[in-house]
């Protein structure tokens, strides 16, 4: 064992068991659609995922993680990119909610983001 490093331990765990617990509890203010939840068990959730990752730094330098551990961990990851994939789309679905009731005010006489001319139509006409 490296000196100063603690042998995993149940601690680990209990930061795993935070971190899922924590997941969970995301995942259900998100269903429930209550921001202030939401808000709230993401800060939370960031704060167990610090604690799990000093407990994995001091966990992983003496060994390799138990594969049940692992397990976890990668099962926990996936739930945060599916969180995050779940959260992209709601944002994209009420973005383009928005632009729906609050259109945009007549275009300028420019080019878009996309490179496209937003300019009104003059028919051809050039007018001096």
């Amino acid at each position: 064992m490296v000196p100063g490093c603690a042998a995993p331990s149940s601690g680990l765990e209990r930061s795993v068991d935070q971190v899922e617990f924590r997941l969970r509890a995301l995942g259900e203010a998100l269903r429930l659609h209550r921001a202030d939840a939401v808000a709230c068990e993401a800060a939370e959730l960031q704060r167990a995922l610090a604690a799990a990752t000093g407990a994995l730094r001091r966990g992983a330098c003496a060994g390799a993680l138990p594969p049940p551990l692992r397990q976890r961990l990668a099962l926990a990851s996936g739930q945060v990119a599916a969180q995050r994939e779940s959260l992209a789309r709601a944002s994209a679905a009420l973005d383009r909610a928005i632009d729906v009731l609050l259109p945009s005010p007549a275009p300028c006489a420019a080019y878009s983001a996309a490179g496209l001319s937003e300019r009104q139509s003059n028919n051809g006409l050039v007018r001096a």
